[in-house]
Parts: C-alpha cells; structure tokens; sequence
C-alpha cells in the first residue's frame, strides 16, 4: 500500500510539472509573439489565433514531457494537465484583468487545452513505452 501512495505522490509532482513546464512555454512563445509584432508590420489580427495555437502547442508539450515519466493514464492525467492550466490561465485573466469574461473564444480555449492536454497525455505513454 506504501509503494501505491508513493506512486500517486510521483505523478501528482509530474502533473505539476507538466503544468509547469505549459506555463514556461507559453509564457516564452508569447514573449517571441510580442517582439514580432513590436518589431515587424505583421498584422494584430493574428493575435487571438495565435494566443489559441501557443497555448495548445504549450499543453501539449507539458502534458506529453510529464506523462513520459508517468508511463500510465495519458488521457486522464493529460486532461488534467490542460484542464488544470486553463483554469489557472482564466484565474489570472480574471484577476489582472477586470473586463474578464467568458466567450466564445474561451470555450475554444478550453476544450483545445483539454483536448490538446489529453493528446500530450496520450502521445507521452506511448513514446514511454517503446
């Protein structure tokens, strides 16, 4: 029973990590997104698909780099992972911006980091056990 607490314990630190890592990435792809548009004539309407694409990549790679130390339910700790990242995303919207609210572009947002978490997931377990 000891071994089993120890092995929640263990993937409860990856899903951190894997959180972690989405928000590391994100925040340096948003940073690159920032000095292209400052420093070129690319247009601002590129931003919302973008910001939807950044986010998907960065579940991505956070949910399939933290399940590959897992080696077991990709699909659920990979939902997790996206689920839990947008859900500190619109926590942070909401307080640093008070005209948050809940929109279309934010239901997208959601069910791409939860699919895009639960493909990571997915895409982790299987690289892990080849």
């Amino acid at each position: 029973m000891e071994n089993a607490e120890k092995l929640n314990d263990k993937n409860y630190i990856q899903i951190l990590k894997g959180i972690g890592i989405a928000l590391i990435t994100t925040f340096i792809f948003l940073l690159i997104l920032a000095i292209v548009l400052t420093y070129t004539n690319v247009s601002e309407q590129i931003i919302n698909p973008t910001i939807i694409i950044i986010t998907a990549v960065s579940i991505l790679i956070g949910s399939t780099l933290s399940n590959l130390k897992i080696k077991k339910n990709g699909l659920i700790n990979g939902g997790i992972i996206g689920g839990v990242y947008i859900i500190l995303l619109y926590i942070f919207s909401s307080v640093f911006n008070e005209n948050f609210s809940l929109n279309l572009q934010s239901i997208i947002m959601i069910i791409t980091g939860i699919a895009f978490g639960i493909l990571g997931g997915i895409v982790g377990v299987n690289i892990s056990s080849k």
